[in-house]
């Protein structure tokens, strides 16, 4: 079939469409180069290489102002707007904290306190603690992470190591 088309082109070289046609021809005849053969047994599948991302640092690890630390340590710092998780179950807990920090954003707070409540250790018949577990992971996620300046433990008068601080950027 490219003979075919090769033979109604007018060539750009100086050289007789007949001996083109005749390079088509004979590269046509020769034979296909030998297929390996399948592989036998399960082949795994092929996967994509891995994406290089720069390394971010964690919420937990942000460095804030020594004076914010201090202030976080020993509870000085009053919480802008409070979140309770108390009754969620996950879904609902994502959506009331993506709720909460798209109208803390809004109106400029800077602290959120963050009501988890405290971690179940052990495996009891009902599962505790899934949005506790979850939290610090949906944060790094969020769409709004990037206004997240560091998550911190909440002092023992703001619910301890049942609470988180979320401290915002300034706007």
């Amino acid at each position: 079939m490219w003979a075919t088309v090769a033979a109604t082109i007018r060539p750009l070289s100086r050289e007789p469409v007949e001996a083109l046609a005749a390079a088509v021809e004979v590269k046509a005849t020769q034979p296909a180069a030998p297929r390996p053969p399948p592989p036998r047994g399960r082949v795994p599948p092929v996967r994509p290489a891995p994406a290089v991302v720069a390394p971010r640092t964690s919420l937990q690890a942000a460095t804030l102002d020594g004076s914010w630390d201090k202030g976080l340590r020993s509870g000085t710092i009053t919480p802008d707007r409070t979140l309770d998780l108390h009754g969620h179950h996950l879904d609902g807990a994502w959506s009331a904290i993506d709720y909460t920090l798209e109208r803390a954003i809004a109106a400029g707070d800077r602290v959120v306190l963050l009501i988890t409540g405290h971690e179940r250790r052990g495996e009891p018949p009902v599962v505790r603690g899934r949005i506790r577990a979850a939290v610090h992971d949906w944060l790094a996620s969020s769409r709004h992470s990037a206004q997240i300046a560091a998550v911190r433990a909440a002092h023992r008068r703001h619910g301890g190591g049942g609470s988180l601080y979320i401290i915002l950027r300034r706007g």
